[in-house]
């Protein structure tokens, strides 16, 4: 027991910033006040790309019908293995769209989504590596939910690139779509400071849970990933690391042996 405690107090410096993170984000009362929220600063709730190579709007998801989901819960399960030679239906993907971001509400000038997030803030957003889907051209996209639309950003297979970014991970070479989820740090950090960081690896939970849920109710296999190197991820889809940064991925396929 001693043994270990020491090794904690002289591990590396990755085990100082985590416990440090902890730390310096706790809430506690008496440090609670200070600080006022601007309405005139609130960040862009949605991401638009000035010219993608097309846009997609998607086919009505698959909601249709009463999938047990006591039933759901007890199949789920991250599944590795896909048949890499069959496709997955636009409908299929509209649905998984849907089910990790969709709208299914609004009240004024705010929308509701199938996944909660700290304050309404809704700092994640989706983007897809597609390799085999019926309908789209291989290539990298990004979800846009209030339209509910894909906007085509960069074609071509980009499996490799992402297995090689994901520490090697075969599975995703597969897989016949990846979803890969960055977080727009500024529109948590605007009302919760440097606690975003803690809610915005919660939303991306939320979010990668619903996306196992609805594909075990499609008989699709998922997969989340969260080992990966930052910088070569975030240069796959352009990003500069620092005010939007890939957070989470997860690959999504027809699992080996299904008919």
């Amino acid at each position: 027991m001693g043994e270990n405690r020491q090794k904690d107090k002289s591990d590396d410096r990755g085990y100082q910033i985590g416990s440090r993170f902890q730390k310096e984000t706790k809430y506690s009362p008496g440090k609670m006040g200070g600080h006022v929220l601007d309405l005139n600063s609130i960040p862009r709730p949605y991401k638009y790309y000035k010219s993608p190579l097309a846009i997609i709007q998607m086919p009505e998801p698959l909601t249709k019908g009463e999938p047990n989901l006591w039933k759901l819960l007890q199949k789920r399960r991250s599944r590795r293995e896909y048949n890499a030679g069959r496709s997955v239906a636009l409908a299929e993907l509209s649905s998984l769209l849907w089910a990790t971001q969709g709208l299914t509400a609004h009240s004024g000038d705010t929308f509701f989504r199938t996944a909660p997030s700290a304050g309404g803030l809704f700092p994640v957003e989706t983007y897809l590596s597609v390799r085999a889907v019926e309908g789209l051209e291989q290539g990298l996209y990004h979800f846009r939910p209030l339209t509910f639309d894909l906007e085509f950003l960069r074609k071509g297979d980009l499996s490799k690139d992402l297995a090689e970014a994901a520490l090697q991970q075969d599975l995703i070479l597969d897989a016949q779509a990846t979803f890969i989820w960055s977080a727009v740090i500024a529109r948590s950090r605007w009302k919760y400071r440097q606690r975003a960081y803690r809610y915005i690896y919660l939303d991306a939970g939320h979010i990668a849970q619903n996306l196992y849920l609805a594909a075990e109710a499609l008989s699709l296999g998922a997969c989340a990933i969260g080992a990966f190197y930052d910088d070569e991820m975030n240069k796959i889809l352009s990003l500069d690391g620092e005010e939007e940064t890939v957070i989470y991925m997860a690959a999504v396929g027809r699992p080996a042996g299904a008919q």
